[in-house]
């Protein structure tokens, strides 16, 4: 079985789930629900001929916030639900 070709970007940015706070953890589950979609249709140009469907179709809508919350479920699992053991 031959190894898989390299991909041009990090499937996950800086190789790490680790985020200091939520709000950065969010930001790196849309950036990774975005490079899946990258990864699955690599040809821009379909991309971009696609988003005006998906962007009018509720269904499509909600799926895409559907992976962003899975992404995001594993990012928050990572960081331990940012809980921080000192009282603030």
């Amino acid at each position: 079985m031959s190894e898989p070709a390299a991909l041009p970007f990090q499937l996950i940015p800086g190789n790490t789930l680790l985020t200091r706070t939520p709000e950065e953890g969010r930001q790196l589950a849309i950036k990774m629900s975005r490079l899946v979609i990258k990864v699955t249709q690599p040809d821009s140009v379909v991309r971009e001929r696609l988003r005006p469907i998906y962007a009018e179709d509720a269904a499509m809508l909600i799926a895409i916030c559907q992976t962003v919350a899975t992404e995001f479920a594993t990012i928050a699992a990572a960081n331990n639900y940012w809980r921080d053991p000192k009282p603030r």
